[in-house]
């Protein structure tokens, strides 16, 4: 279906990557530092890469200036892990498709992938902002509605803080029974939800909302390390469970992630 290129230096995820996604009919290719993953992008044009930002040597922003020198409109795929806020924002200037946590499920980045393969190519946003422009960052294309669900008022109020600084309509709701009330009201986007709560648990909030066919994403908020619980979350198709205290920095990738997944 297409070429595929994972430029990583753990052969381990390059390894995983090239079982899933050739399961799916993509071929592809395989790097595990910068030189040799910018020798196969001028060699094959792959239809994006899958890029690594921490390597050793050539680090994943020196291999994104090259791939925009070569090709300023290839798309390109960021594969994130902890620590990465300063790289990220580098790459971000510099027009990628998308971002992915490793700590994403397979599904999910399978699914992000056939997404990206439906999109007609398309020059970065990048290309066509003024000098002025790049220089401030801008959020108007990831926004979207949100609904926190969390029965800690001080989440909430974090979370609604965080979010609306980045120009997402936020809602809040206490309780499970007064977020299923809202979304029936309106549907959101996005609903990150806390797992352990009083009356109706997160859980039993996302199976009610899947019964009503609610097509929207849910990010699921958690403290327990409920394996059972977790994996229950994910079979009913959340994006992703992350812990608390929450990494505010990958709830807003897993969320811009989120609405990629939720467009229509």
């Amino acid at each position: 279906m297409a070429t595929i290129l994972v430029i990583d230096d753990e052969r381990m995820v390059c390894d995983l990557l090239r079982a899933v996604l050739s399961r799916h009919g993509h071929e592809v290719l395989t790097a595990f530092d910068g030189r040799n993953g910018l020798a196969l992008f001028e060699q094959h044009r792959p239809r994006f890469t899958l890029l690594d930002l921490h390597m050793p040597g050539m680090d994943g922003i020196e291999v994104l200036t090259r791939i925009r020198a070569r090709d300023p409109r290839a798309a390109v795929i960021v594969l994130t892990g902890a620590g990465s806020a300063d790289l990220e924002n580098q790459a971000r200037q510099m027009g990628v498709t998308d971002f992915l946590s490793k700590g994403l499920s397979l599904e999910v980045l399978v699914g992000v992938v056939e997404r990206v393969m439906q999109q007609p190519v398309k020059p970065p946003a990048f290309l066509s902002q003024s000098e002025d422009a790049r220089k401030a960052p801008s959020h108007s294309q990831e926004t979207g509605s949100i609904l926190v669900v969390d029965d800690e008022p001080q989440i909430r109020e974090l979370l609604k803080k965080f979010l609306s600084a980045r120009d997402y309509q936020v809602r809040e709701a206490a309780d499970g029974q007064q977020a299923l009330a809202l979304v029936d009201q309106k549907s959101p986007d996005i609903i990150v939800l806390d797992v352990n709560m009083p009356g109706i648990n997160g859980i039993e909030v996302l199976k009610r909302l899947r019964a009503k066919n609610f097509a929207g994403g849910v990010i699921f908020l958690t403290s327990s390390q409920d394996e059972m619980l977790l994996q229950e979350g994910l079979e009913l198709g959340s994006v992703d469970v992350l812990g608390k205290p929450v990494d505010l920095e990958r709830l807003e990738l897993t969320i811009q992630l989120g609405c990629v997944l939720s467009k229509p």
